[in-house]
């Protein structure tokens, strides 16, 4: 794994020593403790453990009896002194197995939007790793671009010296200053893109807009690895099977539902009614009742065939998405092997080329065989390479993020 790791005391002793009486301490941020700040503090993140709350409050629900039912009956005939008064206590009970599956589908569900919530947090630190990236190398780029001008800028001098002299074109000289004042416009353009960079990994670090922050660290060598690539590692895809599971679940209980709770109840009675001539009668009575539907009309076809739709489409869904991810990882695997090509070609190859170039131009020149104006574009050939091996380097590192996203890596 690799490692943007620095000395992290020495570091903090670094940015208290400079920061002014009573000044707030910037937090120190680096692409190694992303994923530990992710967790604890993004404000989306935080939203979507609600649905962990969500799905666990349905599963406590889920398959429960119906409430009983208490039934009363008043009769009252005044003229004749007859009255009757019934109380009865009746149940609902399932006679096939839908309690046990809705249980089994609110666990599924519970378990499915754990492995969501894993997923969000999965994205979150891919897109904070990238911002880190794209910081660490934007203040690279920054250093090489002030060498690049500062070299533009001795050059600059050199040909508006030589024309003074007559010795060189004052077309030359004034391109050349041109050429130096460009990069002044190019510095502030990289000055203006960090704070921006910045703000969104405060975004996904649920810091406040105006907290100093820190990013430490430095773009690291580049080194290739093959991890295999498993769907199952993914939360997203752990999720998706977890969906069809419960879709599966699904077909049963809408197949049970197909016969309606059987209804049983018992009651007990008391009436007073008039016998004549013999007077009036008490009597008492206690029974059992019962009601069976008869699923005559209505056999739920139409929930069942939905349900089937259903699991059907989050199978193909789960499939796609385990094509998705092994082609996602290819994509990102092969592409840190052609930036990785480069990167070795410019380090292996080209620069080593330059720097000879360079040396052979400070020897010529030294001997009275080259002129300066030779020396000055080698050097500034040097620069150049040096910001496409960074350009690569960032390239590379990006994929790499884009390939522990795909692969399910999230520490």
């Amino acid at each position: 794994m690799y490692s943007f790791r620095i000395s992290f005391a020495v570091t903090v002793m670094l940015a208290s020593a400079q920061l002014p009486l009573g000044a707030v301490p910037a937090l120190i941020v680096s692409y190694d403790i992303v994923p530990q700040r992710v967790r604890a503090q993004n404000p989306d993140l935080a939203a979507a453990r609600l649905l962990i709350r969500e799905a666990r409050g349905r599963a406590m629900n889920a398959g429960r009896l119906t409430n009983p039912e208490l039934e009363t009956a008043v009769e009252n005939d005044a003229r004749f002194g007859e009255w009757r008064v019934e109380v009865g206590f009746a149940q609902r009970f399932p006679v096939t197995n839908r309690l046990r599956l809705e249980k089994e589908i609110g666990r599924i569900e519970l378990e499915a939007a754990e492995a969501e919530v894993r997923n969000v947090e999965r994205e979150l630190i891919a897109t904070a790793r990238q911002a880190i990236i794209e910081v660490l190398a934007l203040r690279q780029r920054r250093t090489l671009l002030k060498q690049q001008k500062e070299l533009r800028d001795r050059f600059a001098a050199f040909l508006g010296e030589a024309a003074g002299r007559g010795e060189a074109s004052p077309l030359d000289s004034g391109q050349a200053k041109i050429e130096a004042a460009s990069l002044d416009a190019e510095l502030q353009q990289l000055s203006a893109r960090e704070p921006g960079i910045t703000g969104r990994l405060k975004t996904l670090l649920g810091m406040p807009p105006d907290a100093p922050v820190h990013i430490a660290g430095s773009l690291p060598q580049p080194k290739l690895a093959a991890p295999p690539v498993d769907p199952d590692r993914r939360a997203d895809f752990q999720a998706k099977k977890l969906e069809t599971e419960a879709a599966g679940r699904s077909v049963q209980l809408e197949q049970a539902r197909k016969y309606d709770d059987l209804e049983a109840g018992l009651f007990v009675g008391a009436e007073r009614t008039e016998d004549a001539p013999e007077g009036y009668e008490r009597e008492a009575i206690i029974g059992f009742r019962i009601k069976v539907p008869l699923p005559l009309w209505n056999r739920n076809e139409g929930a069942i065939e939905e349900a089937a739709a259903r699991r059907e489409r989050k199978e193909l869904e789960t499939r796609a998405l385990a094509r998705g991810i092994r082609l996602e990882a290819e994509a990102a695997r092969e592409e840190m092997v052609r930036w990785f090509g480069l990167l070795n070609e410019i380090e292996a190859t080209l620069l080593p080329l330059a720097d000879k170039h360079a040396e052979d131009s400070e020897s010529a020149f030294r001997s009275g065989q080259g002129d300066l104006q030779t020396v000055f574009r080698s050097r500034e050939r040097q620069l150049e390479l040096a910001s496409s091996r960074l350009d690569a380097l960032l390239q590379f590192h990006l994929a790499r993020v884009r390939l522990d996203a795909a692969l399910g890596n999230s520490n």
